[in-house]
């Protein structure tokens, strides 16, 4: 086993002292502290400005558990002992593996950033590191680092990498006290908290420091730590000490943004907000971020699958047809929100084909109506299923998402109107406004399946 104790020896710890108010005006529920009042630096209030006008990124989930094609938590769902799943690293050898085919792929699709599982909950690394053997180089027959060639082939691209960080294990012993997951994993002994925040400090160090700039860290895993009733989280179980990890990733890389997928509100240090398979608001999973926890004055950005699964799932064939793929983005753009949108490559390396199709067909629709969504905020009306509204200045684009509607009315609609057209065509459209409401022609505007694009410009 590598030492992990010379590892940290060799770090330069921290010590900085960060001041800032609690930037999303929220109250923060998660009951953790994080960096008590954290300003962020120059450089990261720059990438956030670039985040938020990115509007569409690629996730991936992707590690031993594709040999088995059952989904990225089947270790758990399958209770599969630690010595059993050990044996997968085995045989995992993705010689199909094509770094720069990945990041064409997400830039044909018009994605501005790539966010991948450097390790998992089943506590494989995704590349070389220094710390574990368990990992890509040291564990496989393939002995390449993913995550070193992705960072090359993302700056010969110009698309931004983050990488993926669990927090919790169902591996380590120093995982300990257990978390909700994992339990009828055997094989798990018991072991020391603050080693295991050592070990995390360590691999954070190496994302950050071996692979050039990159775009974020995205934690994972923290509610695993938290009581839950089947409708709300309470209390915190362990102490994550958020300020030294994050206090680390701002040290090492200031422009560096930090998320993490915990369904609440925001803790100091984060940089933007994240919402899984939920639009901001929405709860159609059961356990989404409240709507009164929502960041007023950061980045936010939503994760969803091409079909059910986030790690290949062989049987899954729920694969989501492009029209509601793409409605699913302008509603996020409507909301002010990215959309990370997965896949799960096979265990050869390879990307399923229905996927990349998906891709490719919002990648055509992007290069047609991308000036509608990128460097767009929030409309003033909140999206539904007849309708979104995106926003440049005094320039609103509603995407008409109805193919049925051959008009358009709002109830409410401030603002005074200079002129309403076709995106596409560029022809003017009857409408009529009074002090409240808003009626739209729409006859003239060319029928699509999947949206039309309405110009409303404001005096």
């Amino acid at each position: 086993m590598k030492n992990l104790f010379f590892f940290l020896s060799c770090l330069i710890a921290p010590s900085i002292l960060f001041t800032q108010a609690i930037q999303d005006g929220q109250e923060n529920r998660s009951g953790s502290s994080g960096i008590e009042g954290y300003t962020p630096s120059a450089e990261n209030l720059e990438a956030r400005a670039w985040f938020e006008e990115a509007r569409f990124g690629l996730f991936i989930h992707w590690g031993v558990y594709s040999v088995l094609g059952d989904g990225e938590w089947v270790m758990n769902n399958q209770n599969i002992s630690k010595e059993n799943y050990e044996k997968l690293p085995a045989l995992f050898n993705p010689t199909a593996f094509d770094a720069r085919a990945w990041v064409q792929m997400a830039k044909d699709a018009g994605m501005k950033y790539i966010t991948i599982t450097s390790r998992h909950h089943d506590s494989f690394s995704m590349y070389d590191s220094k710390v574990t053997d368990y990992d890509i180089i040291d564990a496989t027959p393939f002995k390449r680092d993913v995550l070193a060639e992705l960072a090359e082939a993302c700056r010969e691209a110009d698309i931004k990498l983050f990488f993926y960080y669990s927090l919790l294990d169902w591996n380590r012993d120093d995982y300990y006290p257990r978390g909700r997951t994992g339990t009828g994993i055997a094989g798990r002994q018991p072991g020391d908290w603050n080693e295991y925040i050592a070990f995390m400090k360590a691999q954070l160090t190496e994302l950050l420091t071996n692979y050039g700039p990159i775009g974020g860290i995205w934690f994972d895993g923290h509610w695993d730590q938290m009581g839950w009733d089947g409708k709300e989280f309470s209390e915190l179980k362990v102490d994550w000490q958020y300020d030294k990890l994050y206090g680390l990733i701002h040290e090492l890389q200031p422009a560096a943004l930090v998320g993490n997928n915990h369904h609440l509100g925001v803790i100091p240090g984060e940089d933007f907000q994240m919402f899984e398979k939920d639009l901001p608001g929405q709860n159609t999973t059961g356990w989404a971020t409240s709507e009164d926890q929502i960041a007023l004055n950061l980045p936010l950005e939503v994760c969803e699958t091409i079909n059910g699964s986030w790690g290949f799932n062989l049987q899954d064939e729920n694969h989501k047809s492009n029209t509601e793929l793409l409605h699913y983005l302008i509603k996020a753009a409507g909301y002010g929100s990215n959309l990370l949108l997965n896949v799960g490559p096979m265990p050869n390396g390879q990307i399923q084909t229905e996927h990349q199709a998906s891709l490719a067909a919002m990648g055509d629709w992007l290069r047609q109506f991308g000036t509608t969504i990128y460097g767009t905020q929030k409309g003033p009306l909140k999206p539904t299923d007849d309708y979104a509204i995106t926003r440049k200045g005094n320039v609103l684009y509603l995407h008409v998402l109805n193919p049925d509607l051959d008009k358009i009315h709002f109830d409410t609609f401030d603002g005074k109107i200079s002129s309403v057209s076709s995106f596409e065509s560029g022809k003017l459209l009857a409408h009529e406004k009074n002090r409240y409401e808003l009626d739209i022609d729409l006859k003239e505007v060319p029928v699509h399946k999947i949206d039309r694009v309405v110009v409303i410009v404001l005096k």
